[in-house]
């Protein structure tokens, strides 16, 4: 039986001591436990923690977007060179994964990555992944690591999304950990404390936001932290951490990296029928559409809005932003085929 994928994203705040230097501590735990799932998933291990380790070496450290790219480009190597010393006591062997936002949004450069890291499990390689920071474009960034493991999780058709955080769950009023969350809410949703952690870019807000689109396409998530001598084998097992339940996803490949990886640059506000066909898997027509945002070309992926503001889906637009607000009002027109829309 083909082992199922398992994507671990380890946050700044969870793998840093007080100092925000890497823990070495952690790091032995974290492989020691990884080494052991290795067994029985294709592990993908997604680490913060780059910038913390070299920001060190630079003059009056202020945390600007050029600073953080340039201790990025220094301390990715020193965390890979970690983890390699902890990993190579198990026998495994770690490679050093940088990935763009366009890796995910060019169809072609996404399967070429996807089959890299298959070439990788193959040979008992586990990658650990980072943004490339030093070229990425500010634009085009991804928005945290939480979103970069879930691109990966979602395009690699992941069994299991576990973060791992400071926080150790989501918490209630009472500062208890949710053990099981069926669906996000606007409940859920009110637990949320806006606050980063120090050496973080991503908060609890933007791992929910995560999470609920990698569970409403069938992926397993649990928001966890590292006390213990086994947490992640606990948080699997259900007896730590918040596990979200993921929903039934019928989603071809496909579509699932078109909800995930692409790159949107503009978007759509439909009326209530265009809305109501939608959901009913119909093209979008550009009678049904009440307004155009942004400017894209045919072939660009864009959001869709319904009436209230709230995003349904995305889809491949087949007409340009020019020529659908020209065509806005014709009958029988159609700005997206069915095929190349989906709707969460």
């Amino acid at each position: 039986m083909q082992k199922k994928v398992l994507v671990i994203k380890l946050g700044t705040a969870v793998i840093t001591d007080k100092d925000g230097k890497i823990d070495h501590a952690v790091i032995k735990k974290i492989a020691a436990e990884t080494a052991a799932l290795n067994e029985t998933y294709h592990v993908v291990l997604v680490s913060s923690g780059a910038v913390g380790s070299g920001k060190s070496f630079f003059k009056n450290y202020k945390g600007s977007i050029t600073e953080r790219k340039a201790a990025a480009a220094v301390g990715n190597p020193m965390l890979i060179q970690l983890y390699h010393k902890f990993f190579s006591k198990y026998n495994i062997t770690v490679a050093q994964a940088l990935c763009e936002r366009h890796h995910f949004s060019n169809r072609k450069q996404f399967l070429q990555l996807k089959e890299t890291f298959q070439e990788f499990w193959q040979n008992n390689i586990l990658p650990v992944v980072n943004e490339n920071d030093l070229v990425s474009n500010i634009e085009l960034k991804f928005s945290d690591n939480d979103e970069l493991a879930t691109l990966i999780a979602i395009g690699f058709d992941a069994d299991t999304l576990i973060i791992c955080t400071s926080a150790g769950g989501l918490l209630n009023n009472n500062r208890q950990v949710i053990p099981y969350i069926d669906k996000i809410d606007a409940t859920i949703l009110g637990f949320v404390n806006n606050e980063k952690s120090s050496g973080g870019l991503g908060g609890m807000l933007s791992k929910l936001t995560s999470t609920k689109l990698a569970a409403s396409l069938g992926i397993k998530v649990i928001i966890c932290g590292l006390k213990g001598n086994t947490p992640l084998h606990s948080a699997l097992e259900g007896e730590s951490g918040s596990t979200f339940a993921p929903k039934t996803s019928n989603l071809k490949a496909r579509q699932k990296w078109l909800a995930s990886g692409s790159i949107t640059i503009g978007g759509i506000a439909v009326d209530k029928g265009a809305s109501k066909a939608l959901y009913n898997r119909k093209s979008l027509l550009t009678v049904g559409i009440s307004k155009v945002k942004g400017n894209f070309v045919a072939g660009e992926v864009v959001q869709l809005h319904d009436e209230s503001g709230t995003i349904i889906g995305v889809a491949k637009a087949r007409l340009s932003s020019v020529d659908i607000n020209q065509q806005i009002a014709h009958k029988n027109i159609i700005a997206a085929h069915a095929d190349d829309i989906v709707i969460f």
